[in-house]
């Protein structure tokens, strides 16, 4: 985890809130509680939530999981259960408790989950709309944990757009789930400084680290009903929104500044990535090879390092390959990928070319 990133803590109004277990002695009975969660990242709050429920004195335990349906995963070859399936199963968790419907409307799935009668629900990048019908199920309503400090980037790609931004500060919020995208009330938040040289699934991660600490902190409240007193409506004058990512939009134009350019390859790091089509030019008979390079790693740097007798050469200095940007900046890429092939260092790229010139298009 970078250093650098600085982690504040906001909690609406004046929380009072204690522990679970302290708070646990005026209540006989958990309270059953309903994981939604999908990715990796969502297993972070999963397990917080397992490890939470396991106190002696907890006041809920999780009473159901639900998450995206099995996919082919591996190049399509095996069909695979969603990441926080894994995990559960690998917890031991029940595999009939483990609900995977297409959509979170289907009358089977809301006539199983009101079977359970959940006080809560837990939202953590589920990936799914829940529809009204869901959301009256549980007397406590369901809480999200979203990595944006709403009414910020509300929407499926917060950090991924974030990035791309070039945001300096971002965080997580918790809040109450309401029919509108992500814009029910807040019922605490964390703020970040952001690294310019983090990646977005480095920051996904840690964001979702810490909203499982938050909200670890925060269900005494919720569990108890004061969350919905204290939670502060957004301020939807203030809304920006973060549209689903395209693979489309994974092409880098070098007409645009460098700083636009790194901050586009560390949101799109992970998935879709970033690419770029380059020449590779023959000195002897002037020959074009043209090749799809994935970016994987970038840095701003000075144009003065910049060589090269024309403005399309792409040239080699200090272990980088050095890509002439819009307004005189330019751009240094540290690691690159060919198609089918493995990461390579920018050097290991530049010696197999053998004295061949490299130019963008």
């Amino acid at each position: 985890m970078n250093s650098s990133l600085m982690l504040r803590r906001f909690f609406c109004f004046n929380s009072t809130t204690t522990a679970v277990a302290a708070t646990s002695s005026t209540s006989s009975k958990k309270k059953p509680l309903v994981f939604l969660g999908s990715p990796q990242v969502s297993s972070t709050v999963l397990d917080a939530l397992f490890e939470a429920s396991k106190a002696p004195n907890s006041l809920f335990e999780v009473a159901a999981i639900v998450t995206q349906p099995p996919a082919r995963r591996d190049r399509g070859k095996k069909l695979m259960p969603s990441p926080v399936a894994e995990f559960a199963l690998d917890k031991g968790f029940p595999s009939d408790l483990i609900f995977t419907p297409e959509r979170a409307g289907e009358d089977t799935f809301l006539s199983n989950l009101r079977a359970l009668q959940p006080e809560l629900c837990i939202t953590a990048a589920y990936g799914n709309i829940l529809p009204t019908k869901f959301l009256n199920i549980p007397p406590l309503g369901t809480v999200n944990i979203h990595p944006s400090l709403l009414p910020l980037y509300r929407g499926a790609a917060p950090v991924q757009r974030a990035l791309q931004d070039g945001a300096k500060e971002t965080g997580v919020s918790l809040a109450f789930t309401v029919r509108a995208l992500d814009a029910g009330p807040v019922i605490a938040y964390e703020t970040l400084e952001v690294d310019d040289q983090i990646k977005a699934p480095d920051l996904l991660a840690l964001l979702f680290s810490e909203g499982s600490k938050l909200l670890i902190h925060e269900l005494p409240s919720i569990l108890d009903g004061s969350a919905r007193l204290k939670a502060q409506p957004q301020d939807g004058s203030k809304a920006t929104l973060a549209p689903k990512i395209s693979v489309e939009e994974s092409w880098l134009s070098f007409d645009q500044e460098a700083s636009v350019l790194h901050n586009k390859v560390r949101a799109f790091a992970g998935w879709p990535g970033t690419r770029a089509k380059v020449a590779i030019v023959d000195n002897e008979n002037g020959r074009h090879n043209i090749v799809d390079l994935k970016i994987i790693t970038t840095r701003v740097c000075d144009h003065s390092i910049v060589q090269g007798d024309e403005v399309d050469d792409i040239s080699y200095v200090k272990d980088s390959l050095v890509f002439q940007c819009g307004r005189s900046t330019a751009l240094e890429v540290l690691e690159l990928q060919l198609p089918g092939k493995k990461v390579f260092q920018a050097a290991a790229f530049w010696n197999g070319l053998r004295g061949q010139k490299l130019k963008k298009l």
